[in-house]
Formats: structure tokens, sequence, C-alpha cells
């Protein structure tokens, strides 16, 4: 069994982002690690240590997915995509090392497998169709739903999910990083990408929130992460149990702060009048002074009125997501 070292794990600094919010660009995601799989006993090592059936992880589609612990706590959030008999996951820069090096555990139960960092790869994030039609031609139409995903010479174009207003987002994995050349489409920031995820409502894992939440607090199964039917895996049965017990009692919303005295860190406490009601997840600040953030929050408290902890007159204005989260809206849990 090979190891290559990830990158330095560096949190990521982001500008503000625009707050016209760009509906065509691209953005080479910097913050953001491939790591590839590959042996014998690839399959069955992720089968038994992520929440996703690798029986659904093959061409043409590339679902999400999470590692969680023991208790069932989510440390990491990666889409899965077959390359051939590999299998390729993205992790946070921040985290990619100490992920790595806790997944490598249970690896060793199987001889001649290997994870190693594609450090000749890159994901690059594309807002809008243009950027993806030039690249998949019409091969377009057939990334209808998120996972969808087209083998393009340089790697895959894989469709994520769309913001709530609408707005088509694509990631291309490049298994060896070239120069990019989109005719004209312009490049973004990764702020605005981040804008654009939060927007999405997909949750990315920090060292301040790994291994803090269940992932369907995280609403990891509405974007198809969670696959309440495979076998056993490492915390599937504290998973399990908040599905099908009805057990979730707080989950992920979007919040829109009109004027912040600062962009809240990750973790920062949210409060309802005296009593904290959840936390930051993730937040992004445009250039207007104005604020997104994407929070876990108990279902009872979400329509009180919410302020950041030490920003007693900055309230939280809910957004809406793209997706519903059955769980707290009527009660009835999707199977998956």
């Amino acid at each position: 069994m090979t190891d290559t070292a990830m990158p330095a794990s560096t949190p990521t600094a982001y500008t503000s982002a625009e707050s016209t919010r760009p509906a065509s660009g691209y953005t080479p995601l910097s913050n953001r690690v491939l790591v590839r799989i590959s042996g014998p006993g690839t399959d069955k090592f992720l089968q038994g240590q992520l929440s996703q059936n690798l029986d659904d992880v093959k061409t043409g589609r590339s679902p999400r997915a999470a590692g969680a612990s023991p208790k069932g706590r989510a440390y990491c959030l990666p889409r899965l995509v077959r390359d051939g008999n590999d299998v390729l996951m993205d992790l946070p820069a921040e985290l990619a090392e100490s992920n790595t090096a806790h997944l490598r555990k249970y690896m060793m139960l199987f001889r001649g497998t290997s994870m190693e960092a594609q450090t000749d790869g890159q994901i690059i994030g594309l807002l809008g169709n243009e950027a993806a039609s030039r690249l998949a031609g019409d091969g377009l139409d057939n990334l209808s739903s998120p996972g969808d995903t087209l083998t393009l010479n340089s790697g895959f174009l894989v469709r994520t999910q769309s913001t709530a207003e609408g707005l088509s987002r694509f990631e291309w994995w490049q298994t060896h990083a070239e120069v990019v050349e989109l005719d004209g489409v312009p490049q973004r920031s990764l702020a605005d990408w981040q804008a654009s995820e939060i927007a999405a409502g997909v949750a990315t894992l920090s060292a301040a929130t790994s291994d803090s939440y269940v992932p369907q607090m995280l609403n990891w199964q509405h974007l198809g992460g969670v696959h309440f039917k495979k076998g056993c895996y490492t915390g599937q049965e504290i998973i399990a149990r908040m599905h099908f017990l009805g057990q979730l009692k707080k989950s992920l919303f979007r919040f829109h702060i009109s004027k912040a005295d600062s962009v809240p860190a990750a973790g920062t406490p949210i409060i309802a009048g005296e009593r904290s009601v959840g936390n930051v997840v993730n937040a992004v600040g445009f250039d207007d002074g104005s604020c997104e953030l994407l929070a876990v929050v108990r279902h009872g408290a979400a329509d009180d009125s919410l302020f950041l902890e030490g920003q007693p007159n900055v309230f939280l204005q809910l957004k809406p997501l793209p997706y519903s989260v059955t769980e707290r809206e009527n009660g009835i849990l999707n199977d998956t």
C-alpha cells in the first residue's frame, strides 16, 4: 500500500462575493483536494466506511456520501466518481490530511488497496450552462439531475445541486490539470462559488464543524448522500435510527443578514432570546456588506427572531433552499 502526502491543510480565505450573483463563470476550487482510491479492495473498503452504496457509483452517476464516526457524526462529505476500477473523491483541503489518516486505519485490512492525493488533478466549479456546454457539447442534455456525470478526455463533468434561485452548477473534475480555456467565460472568485454552495444548500465541513453533526442534520439525505438500505458501515446504526424513528430535531437552514458586523466563523452560536438554538456551518460575505450562511438550527426555533452570538442587533432572515426537508415540513420520511 502506497501513501501520498496531502497538500498543506490551511484554511481557505474567501474574498467578498459579488452581490449581483454572477450567472456565468468558472472557479478553480483550490479549497478542495482530489483523492484516488485504487486496488482490489476499493469498493469493499468504501462500502464499510461511507454512507453511499458503492453499486450506485458507476459510469454516468457520481453520488455524494458521508464518512461518520461510530457515534454517527460526519467527518467528511465527499462526492464519489467512478474512474475505471478506481474511485475518486473530494475532501476539503483543511481536513484532507486528517480525513485520509483516519480512513487509512481501516484500509490496512485491504491488502493492495491505496489512497493517494491526485496532485496533478483539480476541481473547477462552473456557474451556469455556458462553460459546461462548451465542455460537453450535445452531451449536456444528459446531465439533467445532480450527480449525473459525463466522461471527458480531461476527466469528468458532474452536475451538482442548482441554487434555490435556479442557477445551474457543474463541477469539472480534471484528473490531470490543464490550462483552462473556456472562450471568454469569466473567472469568478472562490467566494462566488461558496455563495452558490450556500444558495444550493450544500454544507462544507471545517475543523470547527467536523464530527459535530449526524449527516441528516446537514440535509445530506436530501442531496442523495445517505443510502438507508445499504449494509452496515461505520456510524450506520445511529444514522439509521435517526431516520427510521423520526428523531431529527434540527437540520440545515439558509439565512441572510442584510448588514453584518463581520462574516461569522463556522461554529458561531445562533441565539433565540437567551438560549443557543444552533450553530453556523458555512458563511460568506458580499461586497455590499450583506452575508449569507448555512446553519444547523432546532426546528422549533427556525421562525423565531434569531441573531448571532455577540451581535444581538444583527438578525437572520430565513431564505429558501432548492430542495424540501420533509422531516421538518410534514413529517414524511424519504427512503433512499
